[in-house]
């Protein structure tokens, strides 16, 4: 794992471990890498709870909840699977938080709508889910690392809005 990677993974270690929340992935092009990166940094098992492994329509369907009518009229490959990715595996994991990733890879299978490459990523929690669309086609291998990694930076960032919010929302202000 690079290190960019590994330091990313420690700052999410650390705002998860300062708040006792917990952390679960679903991945279907990723295959376990996000959670891989996760596990990284020494003391995960007190904020990640596991992941699921979607890589079949099927296990999405079954496993994470995700509509077989949305996949059969958006792909699986879509915007709207990622979020539903995310919040079924809240759900089915009990954790406050989730990082999914769905996608095609590479070195085959893709269209002219949805072309090798592409991946959503998405990250949060049930009703407070954020999303990227990667649209870059390097080869596999580098497709899956710059897809981890731009979800653990979408994560991340997440945290930090989170944490922003609250602390907005807690600190008062002039003329209160």
């Amino acid at each position: 794992m690079e290190f960019e990677s590994k330091i990313i993974s420690r700052e999410i270690s650390q705002l998860l471990w300062e708040r006792e929340q917990t952390l679960g992935t679903a991945e279907s092009c990723t295959g376990g890498r996000i959670a891989e990166a996760i596990i990284s940094v020494p003391g995960a098992s007190k904020y990640f709870k596991g992941g699921i492994i979607s890589y079949a329509n099927e296990i999405k369907e079954r496993m994470l909840g995700v509509p077989h009518e949305l996949i059969e009229e958006k792909t699986a490959v879509c915007e709207e699977v990622a979020v539903a990715m995310v919040e079924g595996a809240c759900r089915a994991l009990c954790t406050d938080f989730a990082i999914a990733a769905t996608g095609l890879a590479g070195p085959t299978g893709g269209s002219k709508e949805i072309p090798v490459g592409t991946i959503w990523v998405a990250c949060g929690s049930p009703g407070s889910v954020r999303t990227l669309k990667v649209e870059e086609d390097h080869g596999r291998d580098i497709n899956l690392a710059i897809a981890t990694k731009k979800a653990m930076q979408l994560f991340l960032d997440f945290l930090r809005e989170e944490e922003t919010e609250q602390a907005g929302d807690n600190g008062g202000g002039a003329g209160e």
